[in-house]
């Protein structure tokens, strides 16, 4: 009867540790992307020059609040 238990609680932890893993590291991340965004302005500038496109002042701005919008929904 004992064993049962323990392998009961084992498996009650690591279920709970996994949990809770995948939360904080979804929090740190998140956190992280905010303060760190993967993309700026001259990296989109040139990514639109590369698709052939002539990125303008206000095109840039707009992409770049619609990214910022994004990351504030998830």
């Amino acid at each position: 009867m004992s064993t049962i238990w323990v392998v009961l609680i084992a498996i009650a932890a690591l279920l709970a540790g996994v949990a809770l893993g995948f939360f904080i590291a979804r929090r740190y991340m998140m956190n992280y992307l905010k303060k760190n965004p993967p993309i700026n302005e001259q990296m989109l500038r040139t990514l639109m020059m590369q698709m052939g496109q002539k990125p303008s002042q206000k095109k840039i701005n707009q992409m770049m609040r619609a990214m910022q919008n994004q990351m504030e929904k998830q």
